[in-house]
């Protein structure tokens, strides 16, 4: 992030990407090595082996000892541009871990469907997600950042609500899959943003993206507790938020 301020959006979009590619390949690995007898503990153990010649090609260096920069960390919650930022990653995770959480449990309980089918709707859901993050590479090289995320929170408000009210099984799969596509970059592209507002300062950035992430971590135990009160089928109406907030708060670069 400090070595290439002007690849920031490429970059992180990069580290998604390769994200979703464990996202999408670890749970077939593990349900390859539980039907082949290996096991999950088996699994865990050849997958740790190649770790071990990486780990003892990792040459040491040294760096100076440096102090813990409170006084920066607390300053950089106090800016408004940082905090602005902060809310809207929050916010786009509302479509993404938050909406993955209860996912399958809103295909079986409000939508009818059977647990296979629900485990089929997440298939979707993380294939799409990968497809998504893997073609916004490309996207990134002709589209600004900025308005490629107001242009797919506006599709993505138009076709959310569809999905939701849809009653044809087939017909939410495919929304779905068109919802896992469009929210490509819904985290790079505001953690780039993060990054962009503290430059030079990537340290600080990581930390109050922590610290702003343990405040959202307490947001799908809310929504569970509402949805026990009014049902999860109204709850689910609430993550309309996500695509409002780049509509919103998402400013245009000159």
């Amino acid at each position: 992030m400090d070595a290439e301020p002007d690849a920031r959006e490429r970059s992180m979009a990069r580290w998604t990407a390769a994200g979703s590619v464990g996202y999408v390949a670890g749970p077939l690995l593990v349900a390859v090595a539980v039907v082949g007898g290996l096991g999950w503990r088996g699994l865990l153990l050849l997958l740790a082996l190649p770790a071990v010649p990486l780990a003892l090609a990792v040459r040491p260096h040294s760096a100076e000892k440096s102090s813990t920069d409170w006084r920066g960390f607390v300053s950089a919650l106090r800016n408004r541009e940082v905090l602005r930022r902060l809310a809207l990653l929050e916010a786009a995770d509302l479509m993404l871990d938050v909406f993955y959480s209860f996912l399958a449990l809103y295909f079986v309980d409000v939508a009818g469907a059977r647990p296979v089918e629900a485990a089929f709707a997440v298939a979707v859901w993380t294939g799409a997600g990968l497809a998504g993050d893997v073609l916004l590479l490309a996207v990134l090289r002709r589209v600004d950042g900025s308005a490629y995320l107001r242009a797919s929170a506006l599709a993505v408000l138009a076709l959310y609500p569809a999905f939701l009210v849809v009653p044809s099984l087939p017909a939410k799969l495919a929304l779905l899959a068109l919802l896992g596509l469009l929210n490509a970059g819904w985290y790079a592209l505001p953690k780039a943003a993060l990054y962009d507002a503290l430059p030079g300062r990537s340290g600080t950035a990581v930390a109050v993206g922590g610290a702003a992430g343990l405040v959202g971590s307490a947001v799908p135990a809310v929504l569970g507790a509402l949805a026990g009160t009014i049902g999860l089928g109204s709850t689910m109406w609430l993550l309309l938020l996500a695509p409002v907030a780049p509509l919103v708060g998402v400013r245009s670069r000159r």
